[in-house]
């Protein structure tokens, strides 16, 4: 449980005093204090969802990426098939579920985003703030190129002939190529796996050789941030139009698909093998932290993006209502997209008399290498290969721009009113930071890009995110505390979360963050490309240092808290485990000024409950 906030003595502050502290919290609220004047004598009002249906199909549209797609189908197969189902479910309920949950109320109670959130609840691990503000924009500098390399598959994706469909072009190794799968050859390689290392990635021998630039994915890039640009440009008012159309399609498509591939021979036989269950892998620990690892990066637990849209919400939005249907539609549209892919990969065993474990793979090649050999021998293929790409198209924005919009988020929080003095219109700062995201995520796309592209993913999405996620939860859960975090879940609700929800975020989702980062720990292994190449030394440690970028913030920040801090050193660490007194609403602002006063003010004092009744009494 968290720490009691601390009581104060009676006194009174002094004039000068009062205004000394007045200025120390509307320079820590930043663009966002209460009050605060900008521009011409108006007051910047956080600007809200426009609809409530907004915010949901924004959180679905993050939830649901390209890891539904090309991650929960091989994990479940290869984690007992449908018995994957049970500890998958099981984690939802006692860990994706309560958490999500957690960070909904943490942002709309707060109407803030993850670094000043955080830093109020919990000052000692206030770095956890940053660090999810760092990962979430490490990450979106190379999850674009997913996008580049869909937009670069769906521009080929309208002609007659598919160009990864035969072994007769400039790029292929002809004594190396097979149309169709290599079979057990192990020299050999498929047309569309050539296809994507020789022209689309024209890839290098190693990261050691970064070669050329890939001019026409560097084109691409350019294209794909200009189009996450305009998604986001306007805030929360033009990416909640875009989210109508970029969550709600992908479904449309995942549907006809599901029709079509379901009518092929061997789709049968390919859903059986997805979803024959494996009883006796129940019994193995590492399917049910896999389960739970799952869950926790489908959801985007610890990246802060779920934090900052919920910082958008009305005061009494009912996040316990838009928690549940997020967790539902991301678990349903996994089992969905398995079932989608599987039936693909079943007609492509049939067809290739090929056993399916050697076609099922994870990651970019399921969707960059396998499926688009399924289209080549599917009625009406180039229909198909554009509705696919299409749709992957759709899932990396609606992630992108939730990622993206973390960073907008946090510089507004902290430094709106001099970078509104700066740049003059919102839309610019956000210009800026793509410009910066787009310059950080050009090695992508040279000829040894997708060496560098594994080396970002591994020691950012994989290793760094676990830490994160843990010191937030200890922050939130243990620090901040459930009598406080549930407090603010009645003031928003007018109800208490059930008593299954308190007892989740004081033990259950704290013991299995726990158990997953250790399991992360233990089973660690060094980045490869492949099943061949191994990163060199200086590699590894480039790795090491991207993973300490996010990471690094949260001993940082701590040791700077009980620096700062006044006291013996038991006094510092009391008090850097205290909240800046009680989580505050953006409800009414000169209120929320009177209390933050109070929160500073010394012994001589009188109470923070005394003065929180005057305060509710001046303004009836």
């Amino acid at each position: 449980m968290g720490v009691g906030a601390q009581t104060a003595q009676d006194g009174l502050l002094r004039p000068s005093a009062a205004q000394e502290q007045k200025a120390r919290v509307e320079s820590e609220w930043g663009a966002e204090a209460p009050g605060r004047e900008v521009g011409s004598g108006q007051r910047r009002v956080r600007e809200t969802w426009s609809r409530r249906l907004e915010f949901t199909l924004a959180c679905v549209g993050y939830a649901v990426g390209l890891g539904n797609v090309w991650r929960f189908p091989y994990l479940c197969y290869r984690s007992g098939g449908g018995a994957f189902i049970i500890p998958y479910l099981v984690m939802v309920l006692l860990c994706g579920i309560p958490l999500l949950l957690m960070e909904y109320t943490i942002g709309q109670h707060t109407s803030l985003g993850p670094v000043h959130a955080l830093a109020k609840i919990c000052p000692l691990l206030k770095g956890v703030g940053v660090a999810t503000v760092v990962i979430s924009f490490l990450l979106c500098t190379y999850y674009n190129v997913i996008i580049t390399w869909a937009l670069y598959y769906l521009f080929n994706s309208f002609r007659a002939t598919f160009p990864w469909q035969s072994c007769n072009n400039t790029w292929n190794v002809v004594e190396n190529c097979s149309d169709g799968f290599a079979r057990n050859a192990t020299h050999l390689e498929s047309a569309s796996q050539q296809f994507f290392d020789y022209r689309l990635l024209g890839m290098s021998s190693g990261i050691e050789q970064l070669g050329n630039m890939q001019w026409n994915l560097f084109g691409l890039l350019i294209l794909s941030w200009i189009i996450v640009y305009f998604c986001i440009f306007k805030g929360i008012k033009s990416s909640g139009k875009v989210v109508y159309f970029t969550a709600i399609f992908p479904y449309v498509i995942l549907i006809i698909l599901l029709i079509n591939n379901v009518q092929l021979p061997g789709a049968k036989d390919g859903i059986l093998f997805f979803l024959t269950p494996d009883w006796s892998k129940l019994l193995e620990v590492q399917v049910w932290v896999n389960a739970a690892a799952q869950i926790f990066n489908s959801l985007g637990i610890g990246f802060g993006s779920m934090i900052s849209m919920a910082s958008y919400n009305k005061f009494n939005n009912n996040i316990l209502r838009d928690t549940f249907i997020v967790a539902v539609i991301n678990s349903v549209t996994s089992i969905f997209a398995g079932l989608v892919i599987f039936s693909a990969i079943g007609y492509m065993s049939h067809l290739h008399n090929l056993p399916i474990e050697d076609i099922a793979t994870d990651g970019p090649g399921l969707v960059f290498v396998v499926y688009p050999e399924a289209f080549v021998t599917m009625p009406i293929a180039p229909m198909w290969a554009t509705l696919f790409f299409f749709m992957v198209l759709c899932l990396g924005v609606d992630s992108q721009f939730a990622m993206v919009e973390v960073m907008v988020v946090s510089l507004m929080d902290h430094w709106g009113t001099g970078l509104l003095q700066f740049f003059r219109r919102k839309e610019l700062i956000v210009l800026a930071v793509c410009c910066v995201a787009f310059l950080l995520g050009i090695p992508n796309v040279t000829q040894g890009g997708i060496y560098f592209f594994q080396l970002m993913d591994h020691y950012t999405a994989v290793v760094s995110l676990m830490f994160l996620a843990f010191f937030e939860v200890v922050a939130v859960c243990w620090f901040y505390g459930v009598r406080r975090l549930s407090a603010n879940y009645k003031e928003m609700l007018g109800t208490e979360p059930s008593l299954f929800f308190k007892l989740c975020w004081w033990v259950v989702s704290p013991l299995l963050v726990t158990v997953i980062l250790v399991s992360s720990i233990v089973r660690y292994s060094p980045v490869r490309y492949g099943q061949t190449y191994k990163y060199p030394p200086w590699a590894e440690g480039l790795g090491w240092m991207i993973s300490l970028c996010s990471i690094i913030w949260i001993p940082l920040a701590a040791v700077h808290t009980l620096y700062t801090s006044k006291g013996s050193f038991i006094q510092r660490l009391r008090s850097s485990i205290t909240p800046i007194g009680e989580m505050t609403t953006a409800g009414s602002k000169e209120q929320v000024l009177k209390l933050k006063l109070e929160m500073y003010k010394p012994p001589c004092s009188i109470s923070f409950t005394e003065n929180l009744k005057l305060a509710e009494e001046s303004n009836m």
